[in-house]
Formats: structure tokens, C-alpha cells, sequence
């Protein structure tokens, strides 16, 4: 015979509560005793009746915790079971409303914890509105006043959009389904937002927007949907689901178009914001750089003195070279004349004469004597004579005395009358 632990038992018998399908899903009357709440927000208490008593745990993010007082009739929804560390048997609620709640709003409730669950109501994932829509439809009833209403409201706010019904019963049997084909209708349509409404009524008129395939069609809507399902007070579970949630369909109209009076107002304060920006800024820069214009003509060069100033050096420097060049050209003259005094003809035209041998060219004196039978050429001033030499005197003479010792032979003079 086996032997079975203490654990394997409770843990046998928590699987087998947890998977019976009586017990897993169940509401449960009775009134409430032994309440006692942890500081974690938990609830635990005991749901009693005459015959009997079942403990039960309501932890914090379920729903109706504000209901549980003491001696309350309520009704709690919940599974059934163990507490494997102490053996109890308990109830884990999900959801408490006071004993005597319609069947529908029983359902109405449980659906909620269910989507809440799946996360078909988290913030995080609603969408914001455009600013300025193109197409805007709306799915409700083509008779109502609500589709009226949401005409009229567009066309004073803004006639610029255009409106795409997308029509559907609102109200009875068929309902769900309508909303259902045209909440995906619009979204085929190529419209910016979608506004599901209707007007106000009982929880049975309003039903149809409490569907769970309503809320899935508006959770997989391409587009932000916008709710305006019955009155302000009256909230469905369309109204949680959808990206924005307006109290009335006239509401949700204002609230899915921009006014244009509005707009021209923000405009005008914009652009008269804008002028006075600019016009401010304008009167910064001009100033800035007048005090810059300022700042560098008084830290530049006082341009007039330095032209001043050129003006002198160029007439210095003027002087400077006209002296200069009257310099160079009395050393010039000086030069000239010197040179004039040592020149040979300068000296022939004081009578003297330079003589040459014809042979070789080379001028008669000390270092090139004259030899008898030499030709010679006699250079004036003005003419060359030719000579033959006939003598020669080697004895010392005094320069006047030297022509008067060279004699001619008639050749030579007639050579150098040729």
C-alpha cells in the first residue's frame, strides 16, 4: 500500500479543485464574517449561511473590496481551493457585488475582470486623437438624433473633415453584430478616427456596448476609436476599451475635430507673438551692432593720421631721391669731365701726337724704340701723317726738342698727304 506525504496530498487535492469545472468558475452567496485586511490591501474573511461556512482570500487588484463589511449579504465570484501550508479549504475571489445584483450586471462585471486581465483596458496603449482629421466616421444608427448631432457639431467646428457613416442598429438583438461589421467597415474606409455612439437608456438598452466582441473590434481597431455611449453617468465596457472616452456623442464630435474659430484665434496670437519676437530681436541686433560699429571704429587706426603720415614719408622720400639724383649727377659731371682730361684726344687737341708703328700698331716710346727705315703713323688732331724713320738720336732731349729732331722723308709726306 502506498505511502503518500502530507504535500503530495494537498497538492493532489488543490489540482483536482482547480480543474473541476464546477469549481473554478463560481458565484457563491452569503454573508460576510471574520473580515480582516492585510497591510499588503489583501482581504480575507468567511462567507457563511446557516448550515455552513467557506473561507475566502480577495487580493488587492480584484474588484469589490469596498463592499466587504461585516454581516454584508454579498455575492462572490471566484475559484475554489486549498491553502496547501495550513489544509483550508478557500474561495479566491475575483469579484464581490451585494447580494441581490440583476444577472446582467453580474455578467457586466465578470467581463470586466476578464478584459482587465487580458489588459484591454491598460492606459498605455490607448492612442492619441489626430489633430486635424481627413475622414471621420461614425459608427451608429442613420435614424437617430446622435447622427445629427454629431453633423451639426462638426459642421460649425470644422466643415473641413469629411464625415463617413457608418451605419448600424445600436439597440436589440442584432446590435453586437452591426457594431461589430461596422466598427471594421470604417476602419476599411480610410478614415483618421472613429466615433461609436449612441444615446442614452437602461443597461439593457446599452447592452449591445457591453459585448465582448464589441470591445474586441474596437481593441483591434487600425485607428483611435472614440466612445459616446449613452449619458455621462453611464459607462460601458465600449467606453474602457476605446482610446478616448467622450460623456456625450455631441462631446465626442468637439472632442475628435479642432474649432477653427479657435485655430484663427491661436493663429493670430501666434503670429502676433512671432512680429513681436522678431521685432524685438530685430531691435537687439541693431543694437548690438551699432555698439560693435562703435567698439571697432574706436579700437581701429585713426586712418586720417596714417594717411597724414604717408603723405609725409611719400613727400620725404620725394626730396630724398630728387636730391639724390642731383648727387649722382654732379659726381656724374665730375666723372665726365675728369675723364675728358685724361683722354687722348683731349690731349691731341692741345697739339700733341701720337705715333705709331705701321707694322705692328705699337706706339713709339720707351718700351717700343723707333728704328731707322721704321714706318710710322704720325695721329693730329684732325689727321694721320706717315713717316719713314731716316736717323735716330739716342741722346737725351727735352720734349720741345723732339719734333725738330725727326726728319721726314718726301715719301712719308707724301703718304700722308694720301
Amino acid at each position: 500500500m502506498p505511502v503518500y506525504t502530507v504535500s503530495q496530498v494537498t497538492s493532489y487535492v488543490r489540482e483536482r479543485l482547480e480543474y473541476d469545472s464546477v469549481l473554478r468558475d463560481l458565484w457563491v452567496s452569503g454573508e460576510v464574517a471574520n473580515l480582516r485586511r492585510s497591510g499588503t490591501g489583501h482581504s480575507y474573511f468567511t462567507l457563511r449561511d446557516a448550515k455552513g461556512s467557506l473561507k475566502c482570500v480577495l487580493f488587492l487588484n480584484s474588484g469589490g473590496s469596498e463592499r466587504l463589511t461585516s454581516g454584508a449579504a454579498v455575492l462572490a465570484h471566484g475559484r475554489v481551493s486549498i491553502y496547501e501550508k495550513s489544509g483550508d479549504v478557500q474561495l479566491i475571489v475575483d469579484l464581490v457585488q451585494p447580494e441581490g445584483v440583476g444577472e446582467l450586471q453580474l455578467k457586466l462585471e465578470q467581463l470586466k475582470i476578464k478584459l482587465q486581465n487580458e489588459g484591454l483596458f491598460e492606459p498605455s496603449r490607448k492612442r492619441p486623437l489626430p489633430t486635424f482629421p481627413r475622414r471621420l466616421a461614425v459608427v451608429t444608427s442613420p435614424t437617430g438624433a446622435v447622427w445629427q448631432d454629431i453633423q451639426n457639431v462638426v459642421a460649425r467646428r470644422y466643415p473641413l473633415v469629411e464625415l463617413v457613416l457608418a451605419p448600424t442598429p445600436v439597440q436589440g438583438e442584432r446590435a453586437a453584430s452591426g457594431i461589430i461589421d461596422a466598427l471594421r467597415a470604417a476602419n476599411d474606409a480610410d478614415v483618421d478616427v472613429v466615433i461609436a455612439a449612441r444615446g442614452g437608456g437602461s443597461l439593457e438598452d446599452l447592452w449591445p456596448f457591453n459585448d465582448e466582441g464589441v470591445a474586441r473590434a474596437i481593441y483591434s481597431s487600425r485607428v483611435p476609436v472614440i466612445s459616446a455611449v449613452g449619458h455621462e453617468t453611464d459607462v460601458t465596457i465600449a467606453d474602457m476599451v476605446a482610446d478616448v472616452r467622450a460623456p456625450t456623442p455631441s462631446a465626442a464630435a468637439e472632442v475628435a475635430v479642432p474649432d477653427m474659430i479657435e485655430i484663427a484665434g491661436q493663429l493670430s496670437a501666434t503670429r502676433r507673438s512671432m512680429v513681436s519676437s522678431m521685432s524685438a530681436r530685430v531691435l537687439a541686433g541693431t543694437a548690438s551692432i551699432e555698439r560693435l560699429t562703435d567698439h571697432v571704429l574706436s579700437s581701429g587706426p585713426d586712418i586720417d593720421t596714417l594717411r597724414r603720415n604717408v603723405d609725409d614719408l611719400l613727400g620725404m622720400a620725394t626730396i630724398y631721391h630728387e636730391h639724390g639724383v642731383e648727387l649722382r649727377r654732379e659726381r656724374s659731371q665730375a666723372l665726365s669731365e675728369r675723364l675728358t682730361s685724361l683722354s687722348p684726344y683731349d690731349t691731341l687737341r692741345r697739339g700733341y701726337a701720337v705715333v705709331q708703328r705701321r707694322k705692328d700698331g705699337a706706339v713709339v716710346g720707351d718700351g717700343a724704340p723707333a728704328e731707322v727705315g721704321d714706318a710710322l703713323d704720325i695721329t693730329l688732331q684732325n689727321t694721320t701723317l706717315g713717316a719713314d724713320v731716316t736717323s735716330v738720336d739716342d741722346s737725351p732731349t727735352s720734349n720741345t726738342d723732339l719734333e725738330s729732331r725727326t726728319e721726314l722723308s718726301a715719301e712719308g709726306a707724301e703718304n700722308a698727304g694720301a
